[in-house]
């Protein structure tokens, strides 16, 4: 049986894929798919560089404002969802491409999610609650770290949901979150897909995270972060603990000023990047195109021959 045809379009934050993936999508009848763990949420617009609103009306997007920031939502919710909608982009005649910089997200859909074969184990994590209300999620989080610091160092200690079910798996099966993911990586693609990744020289993509954290701040993130608060979200549900939010909270709580807020946004933006540039460069069959020092023109044609060459090849 044919597979769907999926176009991927990757790379760190800032280095310039929402433009590019719009004027793709519009040449080649497209919809995007945002392959973003914070797009997904509801009210976090400025901080997650959402497509604007206008950006929106041009091409049909999905995978944003899906949730609450007190809501859960896990990498089998994403895949799930994006499976169906794949499906019902190819049946309009039309092509999904999904963009963005969540690597587990897109491996995900790629690869399939591989989920252990277990019975939810209720009195484990009723203890394991138990013990962080007792404890600290600190404390759970450390023991999540002996059993595999790897998908520990991924987590934030407030994560307790996800720090619990990482714990249960290893319990429950002997073998660890980190374990499962590295099994992933062998399946077989599960769509016919060509994997684009845009990156910069890291001088000039630094450049670019410094001023879109000005242009976020001057947008009003700081109002946005605040309307949330005030609307009664959890301040350490997963989605506020993310980039742009925890710092601003920092902030907020009086524990340093705006402008030290800012800074601290910045470097760990930064970082961030680091991380996905240092994941993206272990995807196999993932094209790169270097935007510095070419016109937005000159990538356009080259990535647009790329599609085409692929396109045949379907």
């Amino acid at each position: 049986m044919a597979k769907y045809p999926l176009l991927i379009i990757t790379g760190p934050t800032a280095v310039g894929k929402t433009e590019l993936s719009l004027k793709i999508a519009e040449e080649l009848q497209g919809e995007i798919i945002s392959a973003d763990s914070m797009q997904i949420y509801r009210y976090m617009d400025i901080g997650t560089a959402k497509a604007s609103a206008e950006e929106r009306k041009r091409v049909r997007h999905h995978m944003i404002d899906i949730i609450n920031p007190d809501e859960t939502y896990s990498v089998a919710d994403y895949q799930q969802e994006a499976d169906r909608l794949i499906r019902e982009i190819c049946a309009r005649g039309s092509l999904p491409i999904m963009v963005g910089g969540t690597g587990l997200y897109i491996r995900a859909v790629i690869q399939g999610f591989l989920f252990p074969e277990m019975e939810t184990n209720h009195q484990l994590r009723a203890e394991l609650t138990e013990m962080a209300r007792k404890y600290g999620n600190e404390y759970l989080h450390q023991k999540l770290a002996e059993i595999d610091p790897e998908h520990a160092r991924k987590i934030h200690p407030n994560d307790l949901r996800r720090i619990i079910r990482a714990i249960e798996i290893f319990q429950e099966t002997g073998h660890n979150m980190t374990y499962y993911l590295e099994k992933q990586k062998y399946t077989p693609p599960r769509y016919n897909t060509l994997k684009i990744g845009l990156i910069r020289e890291r001088e000039e993509l630094y450049d670019r995270i410094n001023k879109r954290v000005d242009l976020m701040i001057k947008k009003g993130l700081v109002e946005e972060v605040k309307n949330i608060i005030k609307a009664g979200f959890n301040m350490s549900a997963t989605a506020l603990q993310g980039l742009g939010y925890k710092e601003i909270i920092g902030y907020l709580k009086g524990d340093y000023p705006l402008e030290e807020a800012i800074r601290i946004l910045k470097k760990n933006t930064r970082n961030y990047a680091k991380k996905q540039i240092t994941w993206f460069n272990r995807e196999k069959d993932l094209h790169w195109f270097n935007l510095t020092g070419k016109s937005d023109i000159k990538v356009y044609q080259e990535i647009m021959a790329l599609i085409s060459k692929w396109d045949r090849d379907l």
